[in-house]
């Protein structure tokens, strides 16, 4: 068990998604950076879905009652065990009794605390994900508060000492490289992308956009140059999926994030690809950003070195444990 001591506002239980209830007006939710839960799960060999805390606001800091493994990625922060420094995307063990805290980060916006086994709160529609519009999965289905403790999975295998490369440095574009103060990121045209005006479509891509205060898990507001239609037009209400970028009346692009509405009317103007949401996910309220165009079959492809980055992660981390293992049994294989 774990209890938390100090939090602000935000910060929840999440996992990788509840998929499959759209239909019955019940989003995913879920991480905002899905690819730090990923790394953090498999650093310390949880299954792939296993539940985490999703950090949004600053400082942070619990309290472990047992010996515990655990990894926060997501953010380059002051991390700290006892006051003792600690490595962001590295796993290291605490002893009962031991407090974590977590400064507000250098790099990136959101932090994830795994634990090994995982976060155990109950199963709610297929997810351990805090839903905070209906108020159910999670804690309580709302944000952790101090005093709350928080049951972890079993797991017996305490495990430090390794670590994997961030994200941020594995893929960084040579857009990045040229400017690191603008996140670019990869989208596809949309389905009514052809109902804005020349002008309009020239300036989405030209334009820098910034990240507006009125963001949050919902949708990311963008404000900059106004985006006009050819003419005003009344859409049928349609799924919506993160990364969406829906264009309202007043002309500036939202960017649907992991509690996105389950439909919606407004035009559609591009889709941030997949690979490239943690991107967004880690851009903190004021950075700007640009879109790059691509097409489907670079998005598709977009995700291979994804994977075989989680894949190399994966066998670094067999190769290490199984070293351990044979360490602690004498050198037997």
């Amino acid at each position: 068990m774990i209890t938390i001591l100090e939090t602000s506002a935000l910060n929840t239980v999440q996992d990788l998604g509840r998929p499959g209830y759209r239909n019955l007006g019940v989003g995913s939710s879920g991480v905002m950076d899905p690819l730090a839960l990923r790394v953090g799960n498999i650093l310390l060999d949880n299954d792939a879905d296993a539940a985490c805390i999703e950090l949004q606001t600053y400082p942070f800091a619990l309290k472990f009652d047992r010996a515990l493994s655990f990894a926060v990625t997501g953010v380059d922060a002051t991390i700290e065990l006892d006051g003792r420094t600690l490595l962001p995307w590295s796993v290291a063990t605490a002893e009962a009794g031991q407090v974590l805290r977590i400064g507000q980060p250098a790099v990136g916006a959101r932090g994830y605390i795994c634990f090994a086994g995982g976060v155990d709160v109950p199963v709610v529609l297929g997810s351990r994900s805090t839903q905070l519009r209906g108020g159910f999965g999670g804690l309580l289905g709302r944000f952790l508060e101090e005093g709350d403790t928080l049951q972890v999975g079993a797991s017996e295998t305490l495990a430090s000492g390794y670590a994997a490369l961030p994200p941020s440095v594995a893929f960084r574009s040579d857009a990045e490289l040229e400017n690191k103060s603008v996140v670019t990121l990869r989208v596809i045209p949309a389905t009514d992308y052809m109902l804005f005006t020349d002008k309009a479509r020239d300036q989405f891509w030209n334009c820098e956009w910034r990240i507006t205060p009125q963001s949050n898990r919902v949708g990311y507001r963008l404000t900059g140059e106004k985006l006009e239609l050819r003419k005003p037009v009344e859409l049928r209400s349609y799924g919506i999926v993160p990364g969406i970028i829906q264009v309202p009346p007043a002309g500036e692009p939202i960017v649907q994030m992991a509690d996105a509405n389950t439909a919606g009317g407004y035009p559609r103007i591009a889709t941030v690809i997949e690979s490239d949401l943690w991107r967004l996910a880690q851009a903190r309220i004021g950075s700007r950003i640009r879109f790059e165009k691509c097409n489907h079959e670079q998005g598709v492809d977009a995700m291979q070195p994804v994977e075989a980055y989680l894949d190399s992660l994966r066998g670094m981390v067999a190769r290490y444990r199984s070293s351990i293992s044979r360490r602690q049994s004498g050198g037997k294989k």
